[in-house]
């Protein structure tokens, strides 16, 4: 037995002592659970020798307790100092003598619930065991005794099985066996003890409740990092699954598996999240209509030969404009033809002047509609200096919201989000 506690204590220590030296700050995970607490037992004890001829007490005998502070490095090694006070009393048949027991140690700890992937079974079974040295004191009250007390040094191991009552508490039971080195008296202390080594033995069997101190979730006890793996693993297949359906241009047809995933809203799109266009024109089938009804039928040939009114009316009065998608500076495909017009019309009157005037429908802050309205403009400014026409003959600023239309309607919406053409 006496070599089976020392195995304990040396294993317990030998793997504490590899494991701070190869945990990397890459696998630390200590943040997720916490380190500290605090254990209250007591229960029944054991003395088994050496008493003098004629001593002996119960068996077992009430009257032991235990207070001990235990930090765990990490989910499976830490360390405990413990306090323990053992009241031996002879029994009724034998001769009277009481002693007062006092012990400090301290021990590696063990924790069995990680090592062993008891997770995979249970969520509220747990298994330490421990195994250390420390200090020992005996304080004699008998008639007989030699002397008034007695110190040594002793050994112990133990095991503690546990129960988890909720992620701050836990009930567990322990047999601890304690081996003293040097107890020169018997626990009766009327003789002194011939034997070398370690010569005296108890054995203490108790019931206690650790409560566990710190703000994580729980303790390094019930800490599984196999199961944290498993969830993180299965977040990021959900998050990968959310990201996969996002729909940024809500046609129905998810962003991974979206040819055109900045289609017009409210357009019909095929199973690719193309937008419909029958005749190959550039402008969706569903707003082609609307854009015929309200400005001009795109595609119209307009004679711009000589200047002639028609042209600048058309401008000037709002049948002729650059659209943009939602939230977007980019002006749509069809839209292109529209600063073909003006152009057209700049080249043949060099004296000719435009304004151009950005505009963003009423969904969003003010504040930045008003900024989006002024890079709708600029960008179309942008266009028409890159195509030849002299910055000195225009001018931009933004508009900010049109609220001219039904804000709840999303074509409505795209009829105003435009650059518009102001000739002077």
């Amino acid at each position: 037995m006496t070599k089976l506690i020392f195995s304990i204590f040396m294993l317990a220590g030998g793997i504490l002592l590899a494991q701070e030296t190869t945990t990397s700050p890459e696998t630390d995970n200590s943040t997720e659970y916490d380190h500290w607490s605090i254990e209250l037992s007591g229960g029944v004890h054991k003395p088994t020798r050496v008493f003098a001829p004629g001593y002996y007490v119960n068996t077992p005998s009430f009257g032991q307790g235990a207070l001990g502070v235990r930090y765990m490095f990490n989910e499976k090694f830490g360390v405990r100092l413990g306090l323990g006070y053992n009241n031996i009393e002879s029994d009724d048949a034998s001769l009277d003598f009481k002693t007062s027991y006092y012990r400090g140690s301290l021990e590696g700890v063990l924790n069995l619930t990680s090592i062993l992937d008891f997770s995979d079974w249970t969520n509220s079974l747990g298994l330490l065991v421990h195994g250390g040295a420390g200090y020992s004191y005996m304080k004699f009250d008998s008639p007989n005794a030699l002397t008034d007390n007695d110190d040594m040094v002793h050994i112990m191991g133990g095991i503690t099985p546990q129960v988890k009552l909720t992620n701050s508490v836990a009930l567990f039971a322990d047999v601890s066996a304690i081996g003293h080195v040097r107890q020169s008296k018997s626990w009766d202390g009327t003789q002194y003890n011939p034997q070398r080594g370690v010569d005296g033995f108890m054995v203490n069997g108790s019931i206690g409740i650790s409560i566990y101190l710190g703000g994580a979730e729980k303790h390094a006890d019930w800490y599984s990092k196999k199961n944290n793996d498993d969830v993180s693993e299965l977040e990021e297949r959900v998050s990968k699954i959310e990201t996969d359906l996002i729909d940024t241009d809500q046609d129905g047809v998810p962003d991974y598996l979206d040819r055109e995933p900045n289609t017009m809203s409210g357009v019909a799109v095929n199973t690719k999240g193309i937008a419909v266009d029958t005749n190959k024109n550039g402008i969706p089938d569903e707003i082609e209509s609307s854009l015929d009804k309200r400005y001009m039928k795109v595609g119209d040939n307009i004679n711009v030969e000589g200047g002639g009114t028609l042209v600048k009316e058309l401008l000037n009065e709002g049948y002729v404009n650059v659209y943009f998608q939602f939230n977007s500076v980019k002006p749509e495909t069809y839209s292109l033809e529209a600063i073909n017009y003006l152009i057209k019309y700049m080249n043949q009157n060099p004296s000719a002047k435009a304004d151009l005037i950005g505009y963003a429908d009423e969904l969003g802050n003010p504040a930045y509609n008003q900024t989006l309205s002024e890079k709708r403009a600029k960008q179309v400014y942008d266009i028409l200096v890159a195509s030849g026409v002299s910055e000195s003959r225009l001018t931009f600023k933004g508009g900010g919201e049109d609220t001219s239309v039904d804000k709840s309607s999303s074509p409505a919406r795209q009829l105003v989000r435009r650059v518009t053409f102001k000739l002077q």
